[in-house]
């Protein structure tokens, strides 16, 4: 590894999104992954082993979540504390101030650009200040939404016939065009599909909630652990709906910029 090589570690537990970063950041000159970790106490163990220069942590993970890690580390005197970028599907202040205050260097909203990620990566490791991340733009793309929405919904294993499929389908392509409607799910997501819909707030969130569950007790558990890992077990609970949601919303998003 010659001089000047940034050594990141990945922490999340999407895996396809793992394998976009380890490739496009591999492939960087100046940097290298030197691990990947799925939960937050696989993570601890890794920061330790490795002393990697950089950890790209996603907040929502099984186990030990990103504040988690975050928290503990604060407690610990490690011999080479590394820089933080941390990935989050949620941009309130009061979460953002939170993640500063407990050691993240930076943060970057979801779904972000890959290239931009990696410039923030060099802009930590130049900068001795906390950044605060900003929303990276995105364009919806243009294949057909609607079609690779349906499609993977119903290959977990939610039924057509059910209102909450057609409520999630529509609350997923809403964010896959505007993700900061993650932000306020009750006050802003849910009024927009209800109002497509011609219902209540409160039915959309019952019926994305229903079908979510349809989906852990009787869906198709493989697919499940591929988008979700860990987290597909009866004793450690379902995602929340936003959760959810973005998970769908981010593994659409890299299957259309794969194609």
């Amino acid at each position: 590894m010659g001089q000047g090589v940034t050594r990141v570690l990945i922490v999340d537990d999407n895996h396809d999104l793992c394998e976009v970063l380890i490739g496009f950041l591999d492939s960087q000159s100046d940097m290298s992954v030197v691990g990947i970790a799925y939960d937050g106490i696989e993570a601890l163990k890794k920061i330790s082993e490795l002393e990697p220069d950089v950890v790209v942590l996603d907040i929502i993970m099984p186990h030990l979540d990103g504040m988690g890690v975050l928290e503990r580390l604060s407690e610990q005197r490690l011999n080479h504390r590394p820089k933080f970028v941390v990935l989050t599907a949620l941009g309130q202040e009061r979460i953002v101030q939170q993640l500063t205050d407990i050691g993240a260097d930076y943060y970057v909203v979801k779904p972000f650009d890959i290239q931009t990620l990696a410039d923030r990566i060099r802009q930590v490791m130049s900068s001795h200040q906390v950044i605060k991340g900003r929303h990276m733009e995105y364009s919806p793309p243009s294949r057909d939404l609607h079609s690779e929405v349906t499609r993977l919904i119903h290959d977990m294993g939610i039924p057509a016939n059910i209102r909450g499929y057609t409520y999630l389908r529509e609350a997923i392509i809403l964010v896959i065009g505007e993700v900061t409607l993650l932000n306020s799910v009750t006050k802003e997501l849910y009024p927009r599909v209800a109002e497509t819909f011609d219902t209540t707030a409160a039915r959309v969130e019952r019926a994305i909630r229903h079908a979510i569950e349809i989906a852990w007790t009787r869906g198709n558990i493989e697919l499940l652990n591929g988008l979700f890992g860990y987290t597909v077990s009866s004793e450690k609970g379902k995602p929340t709906n936003s959760a959810f949601i973005a998970r769908i919303a981010d593994k659409i998003r890299l299957d259309i910029r794969a194609s």
